[in-house]
């Protein structure tokens, strides 16, 4: 008998970091909750990553998810955007870190192949399989969609992902 399996899908944003939670029984997916962590953009960087840690951390005990799955960063043409939404990312993996969880990370295009079928699906692709694998599933900003696709991709590889960090000495 499979027994259920939280999971939270996070997809950093220094802006806006989405968040979505499903249970996972054997390949049944339920949504649970999904959202929007925001920051202030008038507020200092510091500040800013406090208020994506303290959201998340909220998500964390409330949500109370047993694993994690946060997007991997692309590489923009502007090294300060990328440095800021690595430092977010950074963000993203403490948190659930901090709560215990394995924390496993996948690339946007797997994480689009899995739940879309193709590596290059834009964002309404994404929202609409999100939809038709979770019917139930509610979600107030893209960033929340996408958070629900990784939580999604996560359900699908987590037994692969899980030996390949095994195997990296991550786990």
């Amino acid at each position: 008998m499979n027994l259920p399996i939280r999971i939270l899908g996070v997809d950093p944003g220094l802006r806006r970091t989405g968040w979505g939670v499903v249970e996972a029984i054997g390949n049944r997916l339920t949504f649970i909750a999904s959202g929007t962590v925001t920051s202030d953009n008038k507020k200092t960087l510091a500040e800013r990553l406090v208020q994506l840690h303290n959201g998340l951390s909220g998500v964390v005990e409330l949500h109370a998810p047993a694993e994690a799955a946060v997007e991997l960063t692309f590489v923009n043409k502007d090294a300060g955007a990328t440095l800021k939404l690595g430092q977010a990312r950074g963000i993203a993996l403490l948190v659930p870190s901090l709560a215990g969880l394995g924390v496993a990370e996948y690339a946007p295009n797997l994480v689009k192949k899995t739940v879309v079928g193709t590596g290059h699906a834009d964002k309404d692709q994404i929202r609409a399989m999100v939809k038709v694998l979770m019917p139930r599933a509610t979600f107030n900003s893209d960033d929340a969609a996408d958070a629900l696709a990784i939580a999604i991709c996560h359900a699908h590889h987590r037994g692969s992902t899980s030996a390949r960090l095994a195997q990296m000495g991550a786990a």
